[in-house]
């Protein structure tokens, strides 16, 4: 991983008193994941260059305590290579006082707006390429240019050597980079709790609240923890709290402002209800429950003898039990629905044992190199006799006025499928887990596009 910053602001050479880094020595500071080189590539009164190198040891990502996901993480992978939490963490330990824009020899120039020039590579840009980095860049006053991976388009490539120009103090640079560089990686090192939202709000002061991308930024810093990013925006926006507000005045998400017009919501609860009603389960799981919107509904059918919703953000399910009136006077009988705080990408034996299983709206919303453990999960350890899953349709999205080419309809959104890719994903559950799937679409459809939702409802094959 290499960052390297220059200036040409003179005398150049000051620069060294901003990093607390003398040019004239290399400087190393020792990491729990590997070293951090600080030296000086150019040093001139016209121009001066400081590089930080960052040499990361394998074998202590693997020995580490961080997010490490079992043998996955001792196969070769990126991490020791590409830019990413590692290098904020390390810019933070070796670069701590020029973060924090301190100079004890020259203050004035700590606070003063000088000409800057910043190259980073190799950069990951996951899920947007060079549109996303223009779009976390730009905005706040830098000059982009990116160099993509050798014979990858520009606008795609997974890796990317950015170059920035442009005129700011050196501690807001550092702090656009500390919180951009894993945004654009879009996941983290370590574990991720409260007090990550206290460094998002240190190191975007003054200049997140304001950026159009903020959403976003806020979700992937926060490694799509709903709960965690819903408190960082609300702090960011605190006009936009709602904790006060019933679930059912709660401001939409930007998916469901997308859909609004189309009645989209409505019609998908109506169609995945009856899937389930025709399948004739009496007990039934929602997986990736969110705030109890299926679950509502199918409390008011009668054939409905048992409810289960599982979601990994505690504060949705706070906002469920509120919309079920769950152990409330007029609520539902003790025992119809249980709520289970748990990830539906690991076993759970809690919910295990249902006749049918619903997925509305929530594979999209995991890394495409999780489904698998989810699909291990459901279709092979539970095994309900029907399983229905609903993903948007992303041929449809060229109608939405509001959507940008090639942007999800949601922030969270790791992927959306072709109707084709959504059947090969099907066709390879039903070959691997012994499953039948039934396809059917959600909403108007269009001729050539499609309907906005597709819908697959699984049907486990008799032994």
């Amino acid at each position: 991983m290499y960052l390297s910053i220059a200036t040409t602001h003179q005398p150049a050479s000051d620069l060294g008193f901003l990093l607390h880094k003398h040019p004239g020595r290399a400087h190393e500071t020792e990491l729990p994941f590997g070293k951090a080189h600080v030296f000086y590539p150019e040093v001139s009164e016209a121009r001066c260059e400081a590089a930080l190198v960052l040499d990361i040891d394998p074998v202590a990502l693997v020995r580490g305590k961080g997010r490490a996901d079992g043998l996955l993480d001792q196969y070769v992978n990126d991490r020791p290579y590409a830019a990413s939490s590692f290098l904020s963490v390390a810019m933070a330990r070796a670069l701590r006082t020029a973060m924090a824009g301190t100079s004890r020899e020259r203050p004035e120039l700590a606070e003063q707006a000088i000409p800057l020039e910043v190259v980073v590579t190799p950069l990951p840009a996951r899920g947007g390429g060079a549109v996303l980095v223009r779009a976390l860049f730009e905005p706040l006053g830098w000059t982009v240019d990116i160099d993509p991976v050798p014979g990858v388009d520009s606008d795609t490539s997974r890796y990317v050597t950015l170059r920035l120009a442009g005129t700011a103090r050196l501690r807001d640079l550092l702090n656009h980079l500390y919180v951009l560089i894993p945004v654009l990686d879009d996941d983290k090192h370590y574990w991720v709790g409260e007090d990550e939202i206290t460094k998002l709000m240190k190191r975007g002061e003054g200049w997140l609240e304001g950026h159009p991308s903020r959403d976003l930024i806020v979700q992937r810093y926060l490694i799509h923890r709903r709960a965690l990013a819903r408190d960082a925006l609300e702090r960011l926006a605190p006009e936009t709290r709602d904790e006060a507000v019933e679930p059912a005045a709660r401001k939409p998400a930007p998916e469901d402002a997308l859909e609004a017009p189309l009645r989209l919501n409505d019609e998908r609860m109506v169609a995945v209800v009856d899937a389930l009603r025709a399948s004739g389960a009496k007990t039934i799981a929602d997986l990736g429950c969110g705030e109890g919107k299926l679950l509502a509904r199918l409390l008011k059918e009668r054939w409905v003898e048992r409810l289960i919703g599982v979601d990994a953000a505690a504060r949705d399910l706070e906002w469920a039990a509120k919309r079920l009136k769950l152990h409330m006077v007029g609520g539902p009988p003790e025992g119809r629905v249980t709520l289970l705080h748990g990830s539906i990408t690991y076993r759970d034996r809690r919910w295990e044992g249902i006749d049918a299983a619903a997925l509305v709206e929530v594979i999209e919303h995991l890394d495409p190199d999780r489904l698998p453990a989810l699909e291990k999960v459901v279709f092979g350890a539970a095994r309900p006799a029907t399983v229905v899953v609903t993903t948007p349709n992303v041929e449809y999205n060229a109608l939405f006025p509001n959507l940008a080419a090639g942007a999800f309809r949601h922030p969270d959104h790791r992927f959306e499928w072709t109707r084709e890719q959504f059947r090969a994903w099907a066709a390879a559950i039903e070959t691997t887990w012994g499953y039948t799937a039934v396809f059917d679409g959600i909403g108007k459809t269009d001729e050539a596009l499609g309907a906005p939702t597709q819908m697959a409802i699984f049907t486990r094959d008799q032994a």
